[in-house]
């Protein structure tokens, strides 16, 4: 099969996979996730540990990845994989292309927020401070994840990317922080009490 054949119709995070695994070093499923966990998610998304097994069975299949030190009796999770030449080949072009497909925000907050006329100003207000709260979590994750990749080889552009994730959440707490005093400025204008009755 050749590169490109076993490369075709990838979906994204195979290709993630494929970038975890090109960091020069040979990496069990367990260990792929948790490098997900530790930097993908900060600003793409961590695939689940099932997903990651289906990823990485395809990929040894078409010849990107290959495995090594268990037999197929032995648990999955002593397999240690390493990217194929092909693999990186495959990986370096998709990382090249030039994409036009633009950024999805599946904001479930502001979804809430934005059907707020529904309930009790506090209720929005309540789920709203305790999204800045876990934002806040977010960026000390970050922060951890940082100091270890910058103690690592090769790591210029993930620590880089980490820190534009980093950014990314600190304007979505300024965002919600200025939604609360917008809200603190109209609610209760436009908020009834939930036992007010209706208008007329």
């Amino acid at each position: 099969m050749s590169d490109d054949a076993g490369a075709r119709d990838l979906p994204a995070t195979a290709y993630a996979i494929l970038g975890i695994l090109c960091f020069e070093r040979e990496l069990t499923a367990y260990d792929v996730k948790k490098w997900a966990d530790a930097s993908l998610r900060h600003f793409y998304w961590a695939p689940a540990t099932s997903h990651v097994y289906r990823e990485l069975a395809r990929l040894e299949d078409r010849g990107l990845v290959e495995a090594r030190g268990a037999s197929t009796a032995e648990p999955r999770t002593k397999r240690v994989y390493r990217i194929t030449p092909g693999g990186r080949a495959a990986v370096a072009r998709w990382a090249a292309e030039p994409t036009e497909e633009p950024t999805v925000v599946k904001h479930s907050v502001a979804l809430r927020a934005w059907l707020g006329h529904l309930v009790l100003a506090d209720d929005v207000r309540i789920i709203v401070e305790q999204h800045v709260a876990q934002a806040r979590r977010r960026i000390e994750e970050i922060d951890r994840s940082i100091a270890v990749a910058e103690t690592l080889p090769a790591m210029t552009y993930p620590v880089a990317v980490l820190r534009w994730a980093r950014r990314i959440h600190e304007a979505d707490v300024e965002g919600a922080e200025a939604f609360l005093a917008d809200l603190v400025r109209s609610a209760p204008a436009i908020l009834p009490a939930a036992d007010s009755p209706p208008a007329p």
